[in-house]
């Protein structure tokens, strides 16, 4: 089987993992930004979780002239006018600790009963000389009264899946990529693959 490699063009080692996960199984050598440190900075200035993903997945590609997948997502609060949107990692300063932007979160939000939220992911796949792919998803959620779980990373424990019943940082595995709007988008991204792989 021929060995194809993919760039992640993240450097959030969550989101690694989550992609390791699904592409090594179909037989990718899959690498980071961590293994292009002459790279640089990517300034990501889109206006949409897809623009986003476009900006990152193909400066890899141009650069280096190789296949890169990268993912934009982030967390809608409707009472927060959409926000942080596609701000959410860098809101409140890239340095700032989730449990921090969890907290602040949770005390502007107070006990107010509009709760309602999704979190949304832009998967966008580039190759050279082709047009970028991507494939988005969403899952509708709302903000928890308080933290709550160790699994996942970043706003999950604060992001309630009513149908579950449990916060998306109390979810095993299987669970949260069962129904997250990663899990869905990597899913059509799959279908994808298996056509181009085919």
């Amino acid at each position: 089987m021929e060995v194809k490699e993919i760039v992640v063009a993240s450097s959030n080692e969550g989101k690694i993992r989550e992609f390791r996960e699904m592409l090594e199984p179909r037989g990718y050598t899959v690498k980071s930004l961590a293994d292009f440190p002459d790279l640089g900075e990517i300034e990501e200035t889109g206006t949409t979780f897809a623009e986003n993903a476009v900006i990152k997945a193909d400066a890899v590609t141009k650069k280096y002239g190789i296949m890169a997948v990268s993912d934009d997502s982030g967390l809608e609060i409707d009472a927060f006018d959409r926000q942080p949107g596609v701000l959410s990692a860098r809101w409140l300063g890239h340095d700032t600790p989730y449990s921090e932007k969890n907290r602040i979160i949770l005390e502007k939000m107070g006990d107010r009963k509009d709760r309602t939220c999704r979190y949304v992911c832009a998967i966008a796949v580039t190759k050279p000389n082709a047009e970028p792919v991507v494939f988005e998803d969403t899952v509708e959620c709302e903000i928890a009264y308080e933290p709550s779980g160790t699994n996942g990373f970043g706003y999950d424990p604060i992001i309630y899946y009513p149908p579950f019943e449990k916060t998306m940082a109390d979810m095993d595995k299987d669970e949260k990529n069962s129904i997250s709007h990663r899990g869905k988008a990597v899913r059509k991204l799959e279908e994808w693959l298996e056509k181009e792989d085919a």
